[in-house]
């Protein structure tokens, strides 16, 4: 079990700054997860913590000790990539037992290692094929129980679930929580970009952007309470529906944001804004109706089940009492 702490961390590539200055503590035993959008630096990040990326400036302490000149291999970590990396030349189990052949370790405890970890992701049936007879997900919980059986103080996932269909990575998302269940002595930290991912996993979320934090937090305060436009356009899915103009105006504000949920379909006339039916999208247990009420994008109503709303017809929107977020000319939340 590790608890990580980094103190104003940075990184350069010469003038290019990626990591502008990070503050953050990763408390022991946590399921960390590091998102934003795409070059937001979270998987720079992910480096500079196991290793394999020098840190510029500023310090990364693992349990009070100070990590930063610590190599890779000493600082009790384990990365998964979303490539697998697996040596396509060896059986699954000698791909697992590679790490723990390397270091030396008897042929009793490498065996109980990795007949154990095959066992928690359910491979056990695999570990004499080789990775070409496997799927994608098959693939992708052989590198995980590479990792586990080093035994690790920290887990770290880069974007491990990327190469994998649909149905794959709810799969292997539900493996991979299982996994932080099971092993509740392991700091877990993990890189994505889908949100979706970060929602279902964290114990906490760290949104960055532009090599800064935004916001750490629960999915639920991150989701309900979002410190800035940016965070709460980022978290939820469909994003949180945004008003500006004369509509922002009207509630005293520069940006007026609402989620899809917490909006109502009344009758055309009856609603705080009225609009045009544009779209319809029927998910079964979910419907959406995308409404033109004349702001920049039409707004985002979700509704339970079925609902008989032809196309082109028009509508009132009327929004929870105490579900509108507002937010100022900073972007930032209002009181």
């Amino acid at each position: 079990m590790a608890n990580i702490v980094l103190k104003n961390v940075k990184k350069s590539y010469g003038a290019v700054d990626v990591i502008k200055g990070i503050d953050l503590e990763i408390k022991s035993g946590e399921f960390m997860v590091f998102v934003g959008p795409s070059g937001c630096g979270k998987s720079t990040l992910l480096r500079l913590i196991s290793g394999l990326e020098q840190i510029t400036a500023g310090d990364l302490v693992f349990d009070g000790e100070r990590v930063n000149n610590v190599i890779p291999s000493k600082r009790g970590i384990a990365m998964v990539f979303q490539s697998y990396a697996l040596y396509p030349h060896m059986k699954v189990y000698d791909n697992m037992a590679f790490g723990m052949k390397l270091a030396k370790s008897s042929k009793e405890e490498m065996d109980a290692r990795v007949r154990k970890a095959a066992e928690m992701l359910q491979i056990s049936h695999l570990l004499d094929r080789l990775p070409k007879q496997l799927s994608g997900g098959q693939r992708q919980r052989v590198a995980i129980g590479r990792a586990i059986v080093r035994d690790p103080r920290v887990f770290l996932f880069d974007e491990p679930l990327s190469n994998l269909d649909a149905a794959l990575r709810v799969a292997t998302r539900l493996e991979i929580a299982k996994l932080h269940h099971d092993m509740e002595d392991v700091t877990m930290i993990y890189v994505t970009h889908d949100q979706v991912e970060a929602m279902t996993l964290a114990d906490r979320i760290c949104v960055l952007r532009d090599g800064k934090v935004e916001q750490v937090g629960t999915p639920s305060e991150l989701y309900d309470h979002p410190n800035s436009v940016f965070v709460a356009g980022f978290i939820g899915s469909p994003k949180m529906n945004f008003l500006t103009g004369e509509f922002a105006k009207a509630q005293n504000c520069a940006t007026l944001g609402v989620r899809s949920e917490h909006l109502q379909i009344v009758p055309d006339g009856q609603g705080m804004w009225n609009g045009k039916v544009v779209h319809a999208e029927d998910l079964g247990s979910d419907h959406f109706l995308f409404v033109d009420v004349g702001s920049d994008e039409p707004l985002i109503v979700r509704l339970a089940g079925k609902l008989d709303t032809k196309l082109g017809a028009r509508v009132g929107v009327q929004p929870l009492e105490g579900q509108m977020h507002r937010f100022g000319p900073d972007d930032r939340p209002l009181a």
